[in-house]
């Protein structure tokens, strides 16, 4: 089965509310090798206006990946995970994540490009605090490959 074209414009529930925690911070800073003192060091972080501390700015993909979930659970996707690749990501912050922060993403699919009988399926996460203020948005592509059978017709 292809990939839905109808999946473009679609807009997914808000996912639970992900309160981000402290060790979590530090945990992912140690795994993406940012060793700034603000990703581990709550007085460090304070000392530079934060509450606690600051994630480093890829972590918002652990928000971003409950979206993305929903969207590879849809049943008329045509997205199969086994021929599925995160290809490209960026993020556009209006402030930074930090410790303590409770953090809803919405997931929306804006684009679907054919290439050689396989799809590059755009989406943005709209990641917004506990007030509904925006935190940052959250675009991906997923490069989904054709079935071999699919591209052989």
């Amino acid at each position: 089965m292809p990939v839905n074209n109808e999946l473009i414009g679609r807009e997914f529930l808000p996912t639970p509310p992900y309160l981000v925690g402290r060790e979590k911070v530090r945990e992912f800073a140690r795994a993406v090798f940012a060793d700034a003192p603000l990703h581990t060091d709550v007085e460090a972080a304070r000392a530079l206006g934060h509450a606690d501390v600051v994630a480093p700015p890829t972590f918002a993909m652990v928000i971003q990946d409950l979206t993305l979930q929903q969207l590879l659970a849809e049943p008329d996707s045509g997205i199969v995970l086994a021929r599925t690749i995160h290809a490209e990501q960026k993020f556009s912050y209006s402030k930074p994540i930090v410790a303590g922060d409770e953090l809803t993403g919405q997931l929306k699919v804006t684009g679907i490009r054919m290439m050689a009988g396989n799809a590059m399926i755009t989406s943005e996460a709209e990641i917004t605090d506990a007030a509904g203020d925006h935190v940052v948005t959250a675009t991906s592509v997923l490069l989904v490959g054709s079935d071999d059978e699919e591209a052989a017709a």
